[in-house]
């Protein structure tokens, strides 16, 4: 089948030398390789190694496949959100959040998402598609060439959380893995990749099969089935009881934890109680947790809880592992996790910030602006000064 049209960015050495055909020596396609993922050219015409001939041959039959910017929102503590636009017109959403001599890319694996979680934005689109593993590498590359991160790929943490449910695309988010760390090519260690997934058992299996694997995450979210059910429909498919016995199943490197999600809903899942129940469903696992206070958005029928209320429950989780409190990031350009749905900035006045200044023990995102609540959340002791906890 021919592959002329296909996009370069996504293919694998083998496939580029492919593409090329028997009419050129197998060297070229490791200098095209070299050319798109090491050196990140923009322009294949730019290509100065390759033959005249050659160039124009790429350019002509071959598109890139790096995704466009279509528009940028930056938050006032430096994380940009952006929406790109892929070669069919569709757009996806991607974060870039710096935090001094490193940064973390937050990447989408679909457009939309199929799971319905009932605390997430992005759940209330739906699901459009899946991205191809060009689609998915192809956020990397150009939130890279948009913030000059191509010198030191190794201080770059890339986090599949954004728009999507990973392992629901699994062939193209593994083969975008291999990409990823190659050390010939993009060169992102892959203890600096993680995936988050809601817990897609069969999956799990799956994903721990591979001999080039990003680091697990499972969003968890509630301490009970009952709980879980309600806030995560896929539960009455794959249970919660289940889904623990696939973790303490998976196969872990010996430099690896699994990590938990928690998302903490204000008077729904954060009280004391369930902090206990939590450290008992993670008992005799080789596991970290972190926490998120609530991002709220429009269409979310939950609160997010005061400070005391999650410094109380990660103290108690914290007692018996690892546990940290992810530390919020653009709030005010909805770039927070679970708040990605392409919206406009403006929009931020239907989440009623910027009424005031509320004492700590009040829903802080009722009345805090943005900037504010950052400032006040990065001043409390239990709040970690890294987003997200990637090792």
């Amino acid at each position: 089948m021919s592959v002329v049209g296909q996009a370069l960015v996504g293919m694998e050495l083998v496939d580029l030398q492919a593409a090329l055909g028997q009419a050129e020596p197998s060297f070229r396609g490791r200098q095209i390789y070299d050319a798109i993922y090491r050196r990140r050219v923009t322009d294949l015409t730019a290509i100065s190694n390759l033959p005249k001939n050659l160039r124009a041959r790429l350019a002509e039959e071959f598109p890139l496949g790096v995704p466009q910017v279509e528009q940028r929102y930056d938050s006032v503590d430096g994380t940009r959100r952006y929406l790109l636009r892929l070669s069919d017109g569709k757009t996806v959403e991607t974060v870039w959040m710096p935090e001094g001599e490193r940064s973390t890319i937050c990447i989408s694996s679909q457009i939309g998402c199929p799971v319905d979680c009932k605390f997430c934005l992005t759940a209330l689109m739906g699901l459009e598609r899946g991205l191809s593993a060009g689609e998915i590498v192809g956020q990397v590359l150009r939130i890279a060439a948009e913030n000059n991160l191509a010198a030191n790929p190794g201080r770059v943490n890339v986090v599949m959380m954004g728009q999507g449910e990973p392992l629901l695309n699994l062939p193209n988010v593994i083969k975008a893995t291999r990409l990823l760390t190659d050390p010939a090519g993009i060169a992102i260690p892959t203890r600096r990749i993680t995936l988050s997934t809601s817990g897609i058992i069969p999956k799990i299996e799956e994903l721990g099969r591979e001999p080039v694997r990003p680091k697990l995450a499972v969003s968890l979210n509630a301490s009970t089935e009952e709980q879980r059910r309600e806030l995560m429909p896929i539960t009455r498919k794959y249970h919660l009881k289940d889904l623990i016995e696939a973790c303490r199943a998976y196969p872990l490197r010996p430099w690896e934890k699994l990590t938990f999600e928690y998302v903490l809903l204000g008077g729904v899942n954060d009280t004391d109680a369930d902090a206990r129940r939590v450290v008992r469903l993670l008992a005799r696992l080789n596991a970290k947790v972190n926490l998120i206070a609530l991002n709220p958005g429009p269409g979310i029928p939950f609160e997010t809880p005061g400070a005391a209320r999650v410094a109380s429950f990660q103290a108690i989780v914290k007692g018996s592992m690892p546990c940290f409190v992810r530390k919020p990031r653009g709030l005010d350009v909805y770039a927070a996790c679970g708040q990605l749905k392409r919206m406009e900035s403006k929009e931020k006045t239907h989440l009623g910030l910027g009424r005031g200044v509320a004492s700590p023990s009040t829903n802080p995102m009722t009345h805090f602006t943005a900037s504010r609540y950052m400032a006040w959340m990065s001043g409390r002791s239990h709040t970690s000064s890294r987003w997200p906890n990637v090792e």
